[in-house]
């Protein structure tokens, strides 16, 4: 029994992973492979000008947003930023809503060819929008992370936005994590293969190579 629920829930996961949506700015439909593409072109050209990607989140989002700021810069060496700062967090709630506990930090630090990567499981949770538009309107580069409702308004925000119509919090969640470690792994594989050129492309000027 408790075999057959298992295997009942791994199929519901891959069936939703395999139902995931990306669609850009203009609401085109991309495929799975063309959204990641995408997300890592813009991810390598953060990089390459040396800006931030900044993840946000609430709940586990927010720790998904923390763990894969840390595996990006510690594999893909992308410089990232969390808000997970206690003293931050609660200071900017308690003085000025928790609705811009997002903004306010994004307000002082990004600039124009940043990253803001906005994960929600519901795609409704008003301080991840509030960051989301603000993060538009300055100039930064948004790829957003949802679930539930199809129409919801975080999904339509960013320059890229990935969907996975789970129904609950665990699925969504679990399906996020898919999609945030495969779009780190691309980006470090593509580190690596530079690396490795570049390593190559050196060794072949050696005196007698």
């Amino acid at each position: 029994m408790n075999e057959d629920r298992w295997c009942e829930y791994v199929e519901q996961l891959s069936c939703l992973l395999g139902q995931v949506s990306f669609q850009d700015a203009q609401g085109l439909e991309l495929q799975s492979d063309q959204g990641f593409e995408l997300w890592c072109e813009l991810t390598r050209q953060v990089r390459d000008q040396r800006r931030t990607v900044y993840l946000i989140g609430n709940g586990a989002s927010a720790s998904l947003a923390s763990h894969m700021g840390a595996d990006l810069a510690k594999n893909a060496h992308v410089h990232t930023q969390v808000f997970t700062d206690l003293a931050l967090v609660t200071a900017i709630s308690n003085d000025m809503g928790y609705e811009r506990v997002f903004t306010e930090p994004l307000r002082r630090m990004a600039g124009r060819g940043d990253m803001l990567v906005a994960i929600s499981s519901s795609g409704r949770s008003p301080n991840v929008l509030s960051a989301a538009n603000f993060a538009g309107e300055t100039g930064l580069i948004v790829v957003t992370l949802t679930g539930a409702d199809p129409e919801n308004p975080l999904r339509v925000c960013g320059d890229l936005n990935a969907y996975v119509p789970a129904g609950t919090y665990g699925q969504a969640e679990t399906c996020h994590g898919a999609l945030l470690h495969h779009w780190m792994d691309m980006v470090d594989l593509e580190h690596c293969r530079l690396v490795d050129e570049k390593t190559f492309a050196q060794s072949t000027d050696l005196p007698g190579a």
